[in-house]
Parts: structure tokens; C-alpha cells; sequence
């Protein structure tokens, strides 16, 4: 790709060539992609873009790789709902959610896999990996399988069995006894001697920026403007971070206006690194062991905590650790509202977001967007015993007795 320079340390700022690297060997800071902004302005506009396919490769003028030979499933251009049932219940006028579990495997997994997917083949790979918390290992296995590639994806063992099942349809699943930082360390040295792609660690650089597109999808929803907050469930930090980049890139190439947003941190309180660091006014996260429902989020050893932390200070942003008890609330109240069915990760954003709307934090008129980033339908076992259906007889003084004689007590 023309408008790409190579990869670069985000510590120390050496620069190296587009390799399936992501450490830097002087100070073991990890790299990311630089891009040629001066060639991408020469060639981007909004014009372009909304001529562009409605998927992640519309802005392929600002990820690494073209669309050309894109492994494509469809992900991307999500639905950014109107939330006004939920904004009249909060107090906020203009609130909207981003539905990422609308993407092909339910996750905005499917963002990042794309494009280390493609990446992968354009450097010769022939097997496709991850460590995974759940939702990226199933949108490993289905575009490992679109490629044509080898795939073999690694999981904590307790994970919600929707996941597992959502990830083994595709093939090549392998459980592990531990949490995800144990399976992370395992991957990391089968990388060490096997030529393969794994994802989220030698193909980092790529996969990470694949995230950058809900940044872009935002403002070009909104109208070519940034939002003044983004509520985002925190794991890594890499999404965090990314689509904190999206938007600046957009305000760096002219495409909207400014980014006045305040980037918001939502932790589950059972792994709350980044959030705590930022309550505690602290710089780098301090390491814990997860202990939440909240498994997608559950990653103790968060590789972009420090940026993210950076990033919701410099935002004037906030973090928020939510109470494992108010995970599976968060997800009743926005089924309930927005007939929206979100997993626990985004349970936590919505209990977030309730708290900073109480707290006055989020302003009843300013504009938000809390970001979804998977289904419900993968964490059934959060909510199920909160579930509990009246069953009647096929008869209409069943019905009378059962459920409108609970509806009278009520």
C-alpha cells in the first residue's frame, strides 16, 4: 500500500519495515502502523468514501492493506440506533447506540480478523490463530475458513458455552485450563517456532487498526461530525484506543471538523485495571486476576492499558468499574428499551452509561454513543435465572389465572 511507511514504536519511535513484527527490538514497546497522511489526503474524500462498499473496506485509504483482495464476510457499517426510549429513561436527549452485534459473527471482532486476515495472506501465511476471550476466536475460525486458511483458535476453557459452540461451528478450537492471560502466554510461544498468523499478537499492527473503523463509521453516521462522548467496553484498550485514532484521523484529513469527544472507560469491577488506574489517578494499570461475568472484558494484563489511560485523561474523558451485580441489569435495561440483546460487555456499558448520566457527567443534550460490541445470545447463562416465563395450560382461564392475575398483583 502506497500511503503506508512501515510500522513504528509507539515508545520510542524507531521505525521498521511492514513485517509481521509487533515488538519493537530496542525497547519492547509495541509497534503500530505509520501511513503517509499527505498521500492519503491527496486521495480520500467524503465522496469516495460513501461511494466505497457498506462494509470496513470503504476506508481502506486508512487501513493497511487495499480491498482488492480483501477476506471479506460483510463486516462493518453497523446500524447506529437512535436510543430514545433509553435517553428518556437517562435524562439524555441525544443518545444513540453502536450495534456491533450486527456483524457477521456477532462481534466487532469481525472488524479487526478482516483485516489481519488479508494481511496474513498478503505476507504468505497459510494458518490463521488467536488467543481469544471468546468473540474473536469465532471471527478467527469464519474468515480463516473464507480465506481458505489453516485456523486453529484458542480458548479459556469457563468460557459462556455460546461462545464456544459460536467458534467451534467453524472448526479448530482448542480449550485451555487457565484464564485468558494463561492462554495468551501459551500462543505467544507457539508463535515463537510456528509460521503462523496469530492475530492478535504478530499480526497485531494490522488487526488492531481494524478497530479504527468504528471511529470513521461514527462520524460518518453522525453526519461527518465526532460525538462529544463514546462509552466503550474496555478489555485490552486496543479498541479504546483505536477508535480514538479513527475520529482524529478523520479531523487530521479534514473530514470533519474537530473531535471534541470525551472518550469514557467501561471496566467490569471484577477486572478493572485501566478503569481503577484512571479512578486512582495513575498512569499504567496495576496487573489483577480476573474474577467477573463479564469474560469478554476479563484480560488481567491489559497490553494498551497505559494508552488508554493517556487517552481518557486527554479527552477529559472518565472510567467507570461497575459492580458485577449490575451487569446483568445493564443488559435487561437495554433489551427492555431498544429491543437491543447485548452480551455482559456491553451490560457494563450500559450500567456505565447510567452512571454517568446520574452523576452529571454526560450532559442531557450532548451527544453520545455507547458502543455494543456483542450479542446477548453468546452470555445467555448472565441473565438466565433472572428469566422466568409463566407456563400455562392452552386455555384461555389458564391465561386469565396465570398471567393477568399476576399482571392484577403487580
Amino acid at each position: 500500500m502506497p500511503h503506508v511507511l512501515g510500522l513504528r514504536c509507539k515508545e520510542c519511535g524507531r521505525d521498521y519495515p511492514a513485517e509481521p513484527i509487533y515488538v519493537c527490538d530496542y525497547c519492547f514497546g509495541p509497534l503500530e502502523v505509520a501511513y503517509d497522511y499527505d498521500s492519503i489526503r491527496k486521495s480520500i474524500s467524503r465522496e469516495k468514501i460513501k461511494d466505497g462498499p457498506l462494509t470496513i473496506w470503504r476506508y481502506d485509504d486508512l487501513l493497511p492493506v487495499g480491498r482488492e483482495n480483501a477476506v471479506d464476510i460483510g463486516a462493518g457499517m453497523t446500524p447506529l440506533i437512535r436510543a430514545t426510549n433509553l435517553g428518556r429513561l437517562l435524562g439524555l436527549n441525544n443518545l444513540w447506540i453502536k450495534n456491533d452485534s450486527a456483524n457477521p459473527t456477532h462481534s466487532f471482532k469481525d472488524r479487526v480478523v478482516s483485516v489481519a486476515t488479508t494481511k496474513a495472506l498478503e505476507f504468505g501465511f497459510d494458518t490463521i490463530a488467536c488467543a481469544s476471550t471468546g468473540n474473536l476466536a469465532g471471527a478467527t475460525a469464519a474468515h480463516g475458513n473464507k480465506a481458505g486458511m489453516k485456523k486453529v483458535v484458542f480458548l479459556p476453557e469457563n468460557l459462556e458455552r455460546g461462545k464456544i459452540i459460536g467458534a467451534a461451528i467453524f472448526g479448530n478450537v482448542v480449550l485451555v485450563r487457565g484464564n485468558y492471560d494463561d492462554v495468551n502466554r501459551l500462543c505467544s510461544e507457539l508463535g515463537d517456532d510456528r509460521r503462523w498468523a496469530f492475530v492478535n499478537i504478530n499480526m497485531r499492527p494490522y488487526y488492531s487498526e481494524g478497530s479504527k473503523s468504528l471511529g470513521y463509521e461514527l462520524a460518518e453516521q453522525l453526519g461527518w461530525r465526532a460525538p462529544q462522548h463514546v462509552v466503550v467496553p474496555v478489555a485490552s484498550g486496543s479498541l479504546f484506543t483505536k477508535v480514538w485514532k479513527g475520529l482524529n484521523d478523520f479531523a487530521t484529513l479534514g473530514l470533519i471538523d474537530g473531535v471534541p469527544t470525551r472518550m469514557h472507560i467501561a471496566q467490569a469491577e471484577g477486572c478493572s485495571p485501566i478503569a481503577r488506574a484512571v479512578i486512582d489517578g495513575q498512569t499504567h494499570p496495576r496487573p489483577v486476576i480476573p474474577n467477573t461475568i463479564a469474560k469478554s472484558l476479563a484480560i488481567g494484563t491489559p497490553a494498551d492499558g497505559i494508552y488508554s489511560v493517556a487517552i481518557a485523561k486527554e479527552s477529559r474523558g472518565s472510567a467507570t468499574a461497575v459492580p458485577e451485580n449490575e451487569i446483568a441489569a445493564g443488559m435487561r435495561l437495554l433489551a427492555e428499551t431498544e429491543g437491543i440483546f447485548a452480551e455482559t460487555a456491553g451490560g457494563v456499558v450500559i450500567s456505565a452509561l447510567k452512571r454517568l448520566a446520574e452523576q452529571g457527567v454526560i450532559g442531557p443534550d450532548e451527544e453520545t454513543v455507547a458502543l455494543i460490541t456483542g450479542s446477548g445470545l453468546k452470555t445467555l447463562e448472565a441473565v438466565q435465572d433472572e428469566i422466568d416465563p409463566p407456563v400455562i395450560d392452552a386455555t384461555v382461564e389458564s391465561f386469565d389465572e396465570v398471567v393477568m392475575g399476576a399482571v392484577r398483583r403487580s
